[in-house]
């Protein structure tokens, strides 16, 4: 049971580093612009290179509360109580959930902005409806808006909002883009406001890399980013040669973290399984010869594993 708990942890621990890891791949502009050509309509057939400079500031990773009232943090400044996204410290309030990235885009126009959320997953999630949480996600960008980008009853003032989710793991290549629409029920009433307010995209990324095909382009270079399979050079291979992408200092090193870490956690998990058929064969009456001899490792080896996992008598 010891050993099991260990590996829960070390395991969870892989996890939360790979999804550490991947937020501050996808959280590069030149990648965050890629996405934005693919999703949002301003931006669709531009060079995602001229998109970079639209994407204001630097992208929030992992630091901005979703929990309604955390959202925002005030602070008085000559006078006057400023708000603006609370982008605290990670480690305090531990535990509490927060988005994975969030940044302000600039439109064409020079004037307006949307707030755009993305959202990494490494499989579909089995105890929750995805689509429900993306709700959420993007109802709470509309209303941690108050007093910060709008105030009072100045609701005009709203700013579109953007939740994309990309998931990994999906038994195909999918997206959709669920947003908001109007039913005349009776008459056809021009009613006044911005059915564009709330836009969620849902992205599905397959386990195989796709064909390199313009309708995959963006699942393409999602695939290639957060593979655990493809190394370094191979990564760097496709999204310099297929998506022209100039391979800066950050982005090598961010890519080098996930390589090196996604590595560790495949051969962590050959390690496991090779451990349980040990296991599995000391149980059953096997030699220390014959296990050896099946797994391919040393009579020393299999005697360190079977010594390390057996319980100990009281």
């Amino acid at each position: 049971m010891d050993t099991e708990i260990k590996n829960a942890v070390s395991a969870a621990d892989q996890d939360a580093q790979y999804d550490d890891k991947a937020k501050r791949l996808l959280g590069n502009k030149i990648i965050l612009a890629h996405i934005l050509v693919k999703t949002v309509d301003e931006f669709k057939g531009m060079n995602p290179k001229e998109v970079v400079s639209y994407i204001e500031g630097e992208p929030l990773i992992g630091v901005v509360p979703v929990e309604p009232g955390l959202t925002n943090a005030g602070k008085e400044e000559n006078g006057q109580r400023i708000v603006g996204m609370n982008t605290e410290n990670a480690e305090i309030n531990e535990g509490l959930v927060r988005f994975d990235i969030i940044f302000y885009v600039r439109m064409k126009d020079g004037i307006s902005q949307v707030i755009v959320n993305l959202e990494a997953q490494k499989d579909e999630p089995t105890s929750y409806h995805i689509l429900n949480r993306a709700v959420f996600y993007v109802s709470r960008l509309v209303s941690s808006q108050k007093e910060r980008d709008f105030v009072k009853t100045n609701y005009n003032d709203i700013r579109r909002v953007f939740s994309i989710w990309v998931c990994m793991g999906m038994d195909e290549s999918s997206m959709a883009y669920v947003h908001l629409a109007k039913d005349d029920l009776l008459g056809s009433y021009p009613w006044k406001g911005g059915l564009d307010l709330l836009n969620i995209v849902l992205i599905g990324i397959a386990n195989e890399l796709p064909e390199h095909d313009e309708k995959y382009e963006l699942h393409r270079l999602l695939s290639t980013l957060l593979s655990m399979e493809l190394t370094v050079d191979e990564k760097l291979g496709i999204i310099r040669t297929e998506y022209s992408i100039p391979v800066d200092d950050k982005l090598r090193k961010d890519m080098s973290a996930m390589c090196n870490l996604s590595q560790g956690i495949r051969e962590n998990a050959t390690d496991n399984a090779i451990a349980g058929v040990i296991m599995n064969m000391h149980r059953k009456g096997y030699t220390l010869e014959q296990i050896a001899e099946c797994v391919e490792k040393t009579i020393e080896e299999v005697e360190a594993v079977i010594k390390k996992r057996e319980p100990v008598l009281a």
